[in-house]
């Protein structure tokens, strides 16, 4: 007797495939808030690089991350900058160079100012004292020159101040006085006749000692300050006439008092210089 089998019924296989559109769609979604997530405090440039990396990484090539131009960077993204690197925005920086700027030309503004009123102070004082052949001032961009002839300071190869000269360094540290926060150059020069004696080896030690005696009776003045102030020999080496002439060679025996711009405008420098030959 022959047995039939009994086959069992299989159960029919589920369609799955609805799977891989959900799980797409999930995948967008948690792209979809990470992004608004992090949208509060990424800029424009982040931004972008992560629309990228998402676009790349589903395989659509354009989506809802393409659209970039309406995210603006906020508060958070200043504040950020400056927690990273401590550094301003551009704009900033600008302002900030540009406040600078306008300060810096009111210093040289002023400063110019003051050294103006001072030649006028010194014109003023030669005029009264018939000095016009023994000084002269000069102002430019680097400083105010006060230029004096040896003849009325110093007896001839000597550096003691003539007594009755004193009174011009006197009246001159007055002047200075008003204005105490620049510095002051006092330098020595002679003219190419040699020099030689127990008291002045050369011409270098004469024009150092001229300008160190004028320096002592200029700081006689207690209200001046000492540390802005500096003497120096040039001997016969910074002439400003010809040596071959009994006039050139006078005019070159000199003490000169240079006070000295802080600041200074380096475009007209500049432009000065170029238009020098």
């Amino acid at each position: 007797m022959s047995r039939k089998h009994r086959h069992e019924e299989h159960e029919e296989h589920v369609d799955e495939s609805w799977l891989i559109p959900y799980a797409d769609l999930l995948t967008l979604l948690l792209a979809l808030f990470i992004v608004l997530y992090s949208m509060n405090s990424v800029d424009v440039k982040k931004f972008e690089e992560m629309s990228k990396a998402f676009s790349l990484a589903l395989s659509t090539g354009s989506g809802i991350l393409t659209e970039t131009s309406a995210v603006k960077s906020g508060e958070d993204d200043g504040k950020k900058q400056k927690e990273e690197g401590g550094k301003l925005p551009d704009k900033d920086v600008n302002k900030n160079q540009s406040d600078e700027e306008k300060a810096r030309e009111e210093l040289i503004k002023q400063e110019q100012k003051d050294l103006e009123d001072l030649k006028k102070k010194v014109d003023a004082y030669i005029k009264k004292n018939g000095l016009t052949s023994d000084l002269e001032t000069k102002l430019n961009l680097s400083q105010l020159m006060i230029t004096i002839s040896d003849n009325a300071l110093f007896a001839p190869a000597q550096a003691t101040i003539k007594p009755e000269s004193k009174e011009l360094a006197v009246a001159i540290s007055k002047m200075l006085q008003q204005y105490p926060d620049y510095e002051v150059i006092v330098s020595g020069h002679t003219d190419t006749t040699p020099i030689s004696t127990y008291q002045f080896k050369s011409n270098w030690d004469l024009s150092s000692m001229r300008a160190i005696r004028f320096l002592d009776v200029l700081l006689e003045n207690k209200q001046l300050k000492p540390e802005r102030f500096s003497a120096i020999g040039y001997g016969e080496y910074r002439p400003v006439a010809d040596n071959e002439t009994v006039a050139g060679k006078s005019k070159n025996r000199r003490v000169e008092v240079s006070i000295i711009h802080t600041y200074t405008d380096v475009t007209n420098a500049q432009q000065l210089n170029v238009k020098k030959p």
